[in-house]
């Protein structure tokens, strides 16, 4: 009987393949990259615990939250850049990725390209 091909895990938020991601957690019928919990920890520690709203904050709480926020911005923009580069190697079309996006081709070509 021959045996079953090895299924090959991959991040369920970013789509890289376990062989391109550090470390994949398991979850159920999902996987997290180290990467993508770092985007996760960078948004849990903009906004705080207890959020009631930002006019709550002081102003030494709201300057020391745009750190973690612009992390958090930068991180998922490699993540969204990762994703339009695998899809382009894949010889997937900026039509289809700026119709996935929401954009014109053409916006896509230049924000990705």
């Amino acid at each position: 009987m021959k045996a079953a091909p090895a299924r090959r895990l991959r991040c369920s938020f970013c789509g890289k393949p376990d062989k391109e991601v550090g470390r994949l957690l398991a979850g159920p019928k999902v996987f997290i990259c180290d990467a993508c919990i770092g985007v996760c920890n960078g948004i849990l520690e903009a906004v705080p615990a207890t959020f009631a709203g930002w006019d709550a904050m002081s102003d030494e709480q709201l300057l020391g939250a745009l750190k973690p926020s612009a992390a958090t911005v930068d991180g998922t923009r490699a993540v969204l850049q990762s994703q339009v580069e695998t899809l382009r190697r894949r010889g997937v079309s900026w039509e289809a990725i700026g119709s996935a996006l929401g954009v014109s081709r053409q916006a896509a070509w230049e924000r990705f390209s």
